[in-house]
């Protein structure tokens, strides 16, 4: 029993020092993003800017969520405690670091 635990072991370590992680992903060759979608990540900050279900528009909130390959969505925290998933940027728009950030991408863009 000893002989099958220490050969499973040594194999699950030879097998993660030669795997290596990989750094990010990469776009699906389909994905074709919609025009005017915004990137956002975990973390960021964003606002309402539409009423939506226990969501007064103008409410402030946080990305929770950010998923998705074609139609980039993501579900957010608001400040009301109200947690909203599937929004894009018909739904909200980025404040603060993330709006900066956006605006700094977009301006290298053009």
């Amino acid at each position: 029993m000893a002989a099958d635990s220490s050969s499973s072991s040594s194999a699950s370590s030879s097998y993660a020092s030669s795997s290596s992680a990989p750094q990010g992903w990469k776009p699906h060759a389909l994905a074709k993003p919609h025009a005017n979608q915004i990137d956002l990540s975990m973390g960021d900050t964003v606002r309402s800017i539409v009423e939506l279900n226990g969501v007064p528009s103008g409410t402030e909130g946080k990305v929770i969520l950010a998923n998705g390959f074609n139609w980039l969505r993501y579900r957010v925290r608001f400040s009301n405690g109200v947690e909203v998933g599937d929004l894009d940027q018909r739904s909200i728009e980025p404040t603060g670091k993330a709006a900066k950030r956006l605006a700094k991408i977009a301006k290298r863009a053009n």
